[in-house]
């Protein structure tokens, strides 16, 4: 069985290994990523016992949500973050303020934070883009990633950089950078797992890669349970079942009993 990556494994593999990072809520993919290897995972927090339970061996990041209305202040960050360390979580990724995560940090939570595109902030930048294109936007991922650093975060994802940008901002920080779309030259690369999986039926990004078709095999699996039920709805109708051996007997003395009681 191998050693779950620890805090001080992600720290001292900066540089030195790229580490896989995927994000799922789901059991079954969760247990895959755990036979195939994967270092990390980020899950909902809703879903942090199940994914524990099925990948023992995975770092697992709990993502508390930023529209959560019981985390608005410091203290209920805090809260919410050893609620999910309860359930089984490594680290806590959050894409709330500095100010409210160098609280989390001061209470020894291990937190991960999100910079350049932030999907909850789209409509600052005109709505889904790569960001940092331009000096300004790049300094600004930087200043953010440093901001983290500075509350004690361990980790940042960075979404949809230009690579030469995020490589040289990975460069400057002690963190690790987790890279979603922007380049090999972070710590590790982060993907949806049904991305890898074949099984995203919405937008596809770019960065995305396909590595197996699980899609043509689903509904290969959804026909079967709709002729399945469809023999089950036919059987009932015609009378085929149940059948006699589908049914619980009785003795008949007991049965008279029965009768004669209510009667």
């Amino acid at each position: 069985m191998r050693k779950r990556l620890t805090i001080h494994d992600l720290k001292q593999a900066k540089g030195k290994r790229q580490l896989t990072e995927i994000f799922t809520d789901d059991g079954n993919e969760a247990r895959a990523c755990d036979a195939a290897g994967i270092d990390m995972i980020v899950t909902g927090a809703h879903a942090v016992r199940r994914i524990r339970g099925a990948a023992p061996n995975v770092f697992v990041t709990a993502a508390i949500a930023v529209n959560d209305p019981n985390v608005t202040t410091e203290s209920e960050a805090i809260r919410a973050a050893f609620d999910v360390m309860a359930a089984g979580a490594d680290a806590v990724y959050v894409g709330l303020s500095p100010a409210l995560i160098r609280g989390m940090t001061r209470e020894g939570v291990a937190v991960i934070g999100h910079v350049g595109y932030v999907p909850y902030r789209a409509g600052w930048y005109g709505g889904p883009r790569a960001v940092g294109k331009t000096a300004p936007e790049a300094l600004r991922v930087y200043r953010d990633t440093m901001a983290f650093e500075d509350a004690g975060a361990i980790a940042v994802e960075m979404e949809i950089v230009p690579e030469k940008v995020a490589t040289e901002i990975s460069k400057r920080t002690a963190m690790s950078v987790i890279s979603m779309g922007s380049g090999s030259g972070c710590d590790a690369q982060y993907l949806f797992a049904e991305d890898v999986l074949g099984t995203n039926t919405n937008h596809v990004p770019r960065h995305a890669k396909v590595y197996g078709n699980l899609s043509a095999e689903l509904e290969r699996v959804q026909a079967l349970r709709v002729e399945a039920m469809k023999a089950f709805q036919k059987d009932v109708s015609t009378g085929g079942y149940p059948e006699a051996k589908h049914n619980l007997k009785v003795n008949e003395e007991e049965f008279t009993a029965f009768l004669n009681a209510i009667a």
